[in-house]
């Protein structure tokens, strides 16, 4: 989930913004290029895996205090999922439909159309993704605080 977050802070505080200082073509090539490269092993990794992981470990805590936070982070996990196949990926796919940026007619409409959606957007996902990684360590505090208890209740009544 960390990655994940980490992935749509990056673009919020230094890609977007530094696209943003750039001519309409350049800003249209480099995303399409961002959008292809993107897709790998690696981001597939961790796209898919802090989902999957959360749904796992929501499995795990389902009978412990920590179960609320769990699935708390595992419903905004899947919230980052969605907007990312309902608004993200849609985006991604006209831009790159626009073509060869050297021969688009009006890169300023097709920039103009992607660049304000898709920004926002990506706040909206690093918002609910940072929020779901709270709620995971928020669930690793209870589930250690509940750790110290038990260890210690153990521990006094092994004295007596």
């Amino acid at each position: 989930m960390g990655l994940i977050a980490g992935v749509w802070y990056a673009y919020a505080c230094s890609v977007m913004p530094a696209l943003g200082r750039s001519d309409d073509r350049t800003f249209i090539e480099v995303m399409q290029n961002i959008n292809d490269v993107i897709e790998s092993p690696v981001f597939f990794a961790a796209f898919l895996g802090a989902p999957a992981l959360t749904a796992i470990a929501a499995w795990q805590q389902r009978r412990t205090g920590a179960r609320w936070w769990v699935v708390a982070a595992l419903v905004l996990c899947s919230a980052v999922f969605l907007v990312t196949a309902a608004v993200s990926v849609p985006l991604n796919d006209e831009l790159a439909a626009a073509g060869n940026p050297a021969r688009i007619a009006d890169p300023a409409g097709v920039r103009e159309k992607f660049e304000d959606p898709w920004v926002a957007w990506n706040v909206v996902r690093g918002v609910l993704s940072t929020a779901a990684l709270v709620c995971l360590w928020q669930a690793g505090v209870r589930t250690r605080q509940a750790s110290a208890y038990f260890v210690s209740a153990a521990g006094s009544s092994a004295s007596r």
